[in-house]
C-alpha cells in the first residue's frame, strides 16, 4: 500500500466503526502511524484548521502540508485513491458519489443509536447533529427489515405450534407498550430511543435471518426463537443503561 504522507484524520474513537477502519488504514499502511488523531482529545492547532461542527458529521482529513481539510466521504476517497487511483475515480462518478455521499451520511448521523457511547458526553465530545429526515429514514428501515424477518419466522413456525401466535401478539403489545411509555418519559429525545430500540431488533432480526433457511422441528425453532428474544431484551437493558 502507498502511504498517504502528512495527513491526519480525525475521527470518533467512542464510534466503533471509526475506530475499525481508521486503525486498518494505519494497518494496512495507506496512512501513517500517527496519521489519525482522536476528535475529543485533537490538537489545538488542529482544531482551528477544521470545521468544528461539521467534523462531528463528516470524519476530517487534514493536509498538514497545505491546511487543506476535505470532509466525509472525501476524506476516504483520497486515502484510499492515494492507494487505488482507479478506485476514487470510480468513487467520484456522479451517480455511485451521490449514492455513497447518502449512505455515509445515513450511517454517521445515526452512529450513535447505532453504536452508543459509554463514555460521558462533554463539548468536546464527537455527537452528530440530529438529523430528522436520516433518523427517521433509519427507523423506517430498521423496522421493515426486522418486522419482515419476524414476520417470516412466526410464518414459518406458527404451522408447527398454533400457540405461537399468543406469543407474537405478547411481544407486539409489548413493544408498543415500551414505545408508548418511554414517549411520555423522554420527550425530546424519544427519537433517539426509538433509534436505539430500532437497532435492538435489527440485530435480534439478523440473528434470526439464517434461522428461515434452515429446516428445524418445533422445539429447535422455539427455543432458537426465545434465545434470540432473551439476547434482544439483554441489549435494549444495556441501552437504558447506557442513555441514563
Amino acid at each position: 500500500m502507498k502511504t498517504l504522507q502528512n495527513h491526519t484524520l480525525i475521527y470518533d474513537k467512542d464510534c466503533p466503526m471509526c475506530t475499525l477502519y481508521s486503525g486498518t488504514f494505519i494497518k494496512c499502511g495507506m496512512l501513517e502511524n500517527d496519521g489519525r488523531e482522536n476528535f475529543s482529545e485533537m490538537s489545538a492547532k488542529n482544531e482551528l484548521i477544521i470545521d468544528y461542527e461539521r467534523a462531528k458529521n463528516e470524519i476530517a482529513l487534514i493536509n498538514q502540508n497545505s491546511g487543506e481539510v476535505r470532509y466525509g466521504l472525501d476524506s476516504l476517497l483520497v486515502i484510499i485513491g492515494n492507494s487505488f487511483p482507479s478506485l476514487e475515480k470510480i468513487g467520484r462518478l456522479k451517480p455511485l458519489y451521490w449514492f455513497f455521499k447518502k449512505c455515509y451520511s445515513f450511517i454517521s448521523y445515526n452512529r450513535k443509536v447505532i453504536v452508543p457511547s459509554s463514555e460521558l458526553m462533554t463539548e468536546k465530545s464527537c455527537v452528530p447533529s440530529f438529523n430528522l429526515k436520516y433518523r427517521l429514514l433509519y427507523i423506517f428501515f430498521a423496522l421493515s427489515f426486522s418486522t419482515i424477518v419476524f414476520k417470516s419466522f412466526f410464518l414459518k413456525i406458527s404451522p408447527l405450534d398454533r400457540n405461537f401466535q399468543i406469543i407474537e401478539y405478547g411481544i407486539a403489545l409489548l413493544l408498543v407498550g415500551q414505545i408508548i411509555y418511554q414517549l411520555f418519559i423522554l420527550k425530546n429525545n424519544f427519537l433517539n430511543y426509538l433509534g436505539n430500540l430500532m437497532t435492538v431488533f435489527l440485530a435480534g432480526s439478523l440473528l434470526l435471518l439464517p434461522f428461515l433457511f434452515l429446516d428445524s422441528n418445533r422445539d429447535i425453532s422455539l427455543m432458537y426463537f426465545f434465545l434470540d428474544v432473551i439476547m434482544v431484551f439483554e441489549i435494549h437493558r444495556r441501552y437504558l443503561i447506557l442513555r441514563k
